[in-house]
């Protein structure tokens, strides 16, 4: 159909369906061997919670939990050596003394990390493609197993048999010295990673992603920290406008979710990037994964792990500190991400958009309450000698 150029616009309605692609395959071979195929179209509805959503507010929430007893247990172990030794009149300077190879991050790093976070996920829409998703792969796998191998030598390490051979060390060309613990554990790890990767198509490989991206979220949160409040609340106020740009004021200028486009890998063959957890939908008749983001775990997981490190230094039961609250909060910020995404019919939402409210809310709040926002806020430590303080060597 041709117009010109003086006509007006014409309102063409051509109705589609959309169909499973083994499905379109039988349709287009009946359709050649057969002079006539009927069709009876079904639009199944959706149930307003999938178990699979469950799962995985479970497990994101589990993970955090996890993570945060971990760094806060090596933060209240340095801070009693640092004791011990200033009981014992020892003369020490205290720069990087307790952080357990732990970095902390500041705020222009937090900015930064947000604007670098940006030009990727541009990179990432621009280049989708099946090679691409394929360096992807690589580079998750490679996290995979430096995050198996931390969590296990880790985990391995609490058991008495074990803790001989987490001590003892041996020098191994290109990495330092090893421990033989480390050495066991390393081909059991890169076999997992590897045969996740070339299985990673099959149905069930989804837990074998899910094993490897939790390993690698809770080493994540164990070696990048949150100094302070100040830190925080810089890093999750930008997370919570990437988030929001990238989801939804980014069809303004591509068309198109970029967020959305990306997280599903669209053009690459693929069900989505390997950066996420998911589970597939059990209840749902359309299929599909319930999945979320390993930004919506790590970036206020940061900010809660922060909160058990303050009570573990400052001695604060469990109802008395910050972490319960923090984490309640978390939890409440997922449920309500999950809630919106199945009141809009499954359209991807920003999951910081409502996380990071609940869990900056909350943290802000109480500590004003409490009187200790200025402590929380600029020190990051309860008063008193701890791994934050330097001392000078005396003269």
């Amino acid at each position: 159909m041709v117009c010109e150029t003086n006509e007006s616009d014409v309102e063409i309605g051509i109705p589609t369906v959309m169909l499973p692609q083994d499905a379109g395959a039988n349709l287009e071979r009946w359709l050649k061997n057969s002079s006539m195929v009927s069709l009876q179209v079904y639009s199944p509805r959706r149930p307003p919670v999938d178990v699979a959503e469950v799962f995985l507010w479970l497990m994101a929430v589990s993970t955090i939990i996890c993570a945060s007893y971990w760094s806060a247990r090596s933060a209240k172990e340095a801070a009693m050596e640092l004791d011990k030794l200033l009981k014992d009149g020892s003369d020490l300077d205290m720069d990087g003394f307790g952080s357990n190879g732990a970095v902390d991050i500041s705020v222009p790093s937090a900015i930064l990390f947000v604007v670098i976070a940006s030009c990727f996920l541009v990179m990432l829409y621009k280049l989708m493609s099946f090679w691409f998703i394929e360096v992807l792969v690589v580079l998750f796998c490679i996290g995979g197993i430096e995050g198996l191998q931390t969590c296990s030598v880790s985990l391995l390490s609490c058991f008495r048999r074990f803790r001989h051979a987490g001590e003892s060390f041996i020098k191994v060309p290109l990495f330092g010295d090893v421990s033989y613990l480390t050495l066991a554990v390393s081909p059991l790890c890169i076999a997992s990673s590897v045969l996740w990767a070339v299985y990673r198509r099959y149905s069930l490989a989804w837990i074998g992603q899910d094993i490897l991206g939790i390993a690698l979220i809770i080493t994540v949160l164990q070696i990048v920290r949150v100094p302070n409040l100040k830190v925080g609340t810089v890093l999750l106020s930008c997370a919570f406008l990437y988030d929001i740009f990238w989801v939804f004021v980014s069809k303004l200028w591509f068309r198109e979710s970029v967020m959305i486009v990306v997280a599903r890998g669209d053009k690459s063959g693929e069900d989505g990037i390997p950066m996420l957890l998911k589970i597939p939908r059990m209840f749902d008749p359309w299929g599909g994964f319930s999945i979320i983001g390993f930004g919506d775990i790590i970036l206020p997981g940061l900010v809660v792990a922060f909160s058990l490190r303050y009570d573990f230094l400052a001695k604060r039961s469990f109802r008395a500190g910050y972490f319960v609250w923090a984490m309640t909060a978390y939890g409440l910020g997922l449920l309500v991400t999950y809630v919106a995404l199945n009141m809009m019919d499954g359209h991807g939402q920003p999951a910081l958009l409502y996380i990071v409210p609940f869990t900056l809310g909350t943290f802000l709040t109480l500590g004003k309450k409490r009187g200790e926002l200025k402590t929380l806020w600029s020190k990051g430590a309860p008063e008193g000698p701890c791994t934050h303080i330097r001392l000078q060597p005396s003269q």
